[in-house]
């Protein structure tokens, strides 16, 4: 029994030999005597060695070509081998694991590159007035109402992992004059001059029931974030302060509302139930289109146009075929969802510069692993309902030119060209434009969904030219 025991400990000491650089089954300390890197280089780079995490980071300049880079300098503890060697070229796009190994023991390192990023990402002020960000010129422009004390603001930034900032993220700044910001990391560094524009005659409104733009929906406050972002002379409006007419309008060409609510807005009576505010503006917002402004109508705001006139006289030329999910519950996309371009629209110029996929005549807007609520709000076309036998029908009724359809042949694109001094209006219905993914699935990669940027502004170039 007593050789037997002896046996098993002799047989456990063994085990535990061979695992001692494993890094699984020991510490740190254990390790670093055997397999330790000492100095590793990348054409003349010196990486930091963590050996708590047994990784190797390469700090280089903000641009950089890393995809064939020389091992210049390796030293690895006495007696140890690499499956990397010194002079060895790597392919630094994607990380690398070099097997460190002292007899029966070893230990891998994660070896990866880092660029030396000095780039101002986000600046918002007041945590609602987004900057656009010049990334060549490094400038950053802000558009708020003339109410706003521009001496007192606080910007968020996001910038640069590892990067530092100055004045910092957080602190209140006096921007009646340009405020330049100081980006440093370490061998790269960036200055950017921030700009506060307030005014009191916008080029441009996003409007909506909220208050303000922070109290807007998800879906509906990104595509206000981005509007703010992108289009020049922004600022958002609810259609309380346009019925009241505290936004004045003189120099406005455009105005958008993109409307989501949670389970759809189903049609005349369910439109005119939910948006009590937009209808309490359509006077207004009447008298903005038939004096020359645009509307750019996206989701549930397509019911708009049969308020304010635009159809005639016939109120009831509402989207016929609508639907939509909660937010926190949207449905997966297990690849590219897509509307078709309805026939000879294909040079419009709201499909201008759009990221092709296999069918010239779809208009991709979505990728695998987005969350998409599939809000739609359509006419259906066809005799099984009365309203509108063909696609001839319902442009005849209407007054609208069909843009776009969905797969069945509904309606889902459409635009009232601008006539007889009216502004124009173009409206998307499909359930494919979609701003806002609550959640993306591991793996996820932004292609397609590109397009609903580009063919935003796209509506508001064409809208306001």
């Amino acid at each position: 029994m007593k050789t037997k025991l002896l046996n098993i400990i002799g047989a456990m000491m063994v085990m535990l030999a061979f695992v001692a650089c494993s890094d699984d089954h020991t510490s740190d300390l254990r390790l670093s005597g055997d397999c330790k890197v000492e100095t590793f280089a990348l054409d003349g780079y010196e990486g930091t060695i963590d050996f708590t995490t047994r990784s190797i980071v390469v700090r280089l300049p903000e641009v950089y070509d890393i995809s064939a880079m020389k091992v210049t300098s390796l030293a690895i503890s006495n007696g140890a081998l690499s499956d990397i060697s010194l002079g060895q070229t790597l392919n630094m796009e994607a990380t690398k694991v070099m097997h460190v190994s002292n007899g029966d023991v070893f230990i891998d390192w994660t070896i990866s590159v880092l660029r030396d990023e000095a780039r101002i990402y986000q600046f918002v002020v007041n945590d609602i007035y987004r900057g656009n960000i010049d990334q060549d010129a490094k400038t950053i422009t802000i558009y708020v109402p003339a109410s706003v004390d521009i001496t007192s603001l606080v910007p968020t930034i996001e910038f640069s992992a590892n990067a530092t900032i100055t004045p910092a993220s957080g602190v209140a700044q006096d921007f009646s004059q340009p405020v330049t910001y100081k980006v440093t990391n370490n061998s790269a560094e960036s200055t950017y001059t921030v700009t506060v524009i307030a005014i009191d005659k916008p080029k441009a409104l996003f409007i909506g029931a909220a208050a303000t733009m922070d109290d807007l929906d998800l879906e509906a406050k990104e595509a206000c974030t981005w509007m703010m972002s992108n289009v020049e002379g922004t600022l958002y409006a609810s259609f309380a302060d346009i019925h009241a007419g505290s936004v004045d309008l003189s120099e406005c060409k455009i105005m958008w509302w993109h409307y989501h609510k949670d389970g759809g807005v189903d049609g005349h009576d369910q439109f005119v139930a939910n948006a009590p505010e937009a209808l309490e503006a359509k006077n207004e917002i009447r008298a903005f289109y038939e004096n020359g402004g645009a509307l750019f109508l996206t989701r549930y705001a397509t019911n708009l146009p049969s308020f304010i006139g635009t159809t005639g006289d016939d109120e009831w030329t509402t989207p016929n075929n609508c639907w939509g999910q909660d937010e926190d519950k949207a449905e997966l996309c297990g690849g590219p969802w897509d509307f078709k371009i309805y026939g000879g629209q294909n040079n419009h110029p709201l499909y201008a510069g759009l990221i092709a996929g296999d069918d010239p005549n779809a208009v991709y807007c979505t990728d695998a692993g987005y969350h998409i609520t599939n809000s739609t709000a359509q006419y259906h076309i066809g005799t099984d309902w009365g309203d509108y036998p063909n696609h001839t029908a319902w442009e005849t009724r209407t007054k609208g030119t069909i843009l776009g359809v969905g797969g069945d042949g509904a309606v889902v694109a459409w635009e009232y060209p601008a006539k007889d001094g009216k502004g124009g209006i173009i409206c998307i219905g499909s359930g494919c434009y979609d701003w806002y993914s609550y959640t993306y699935e591991a793996g996820y990669v932004e292609n397609f969904h590109k397009n609903i940027a580009i063919m935003t502004k796209n509506a508001i170039n064409y809208l306001t030219k």
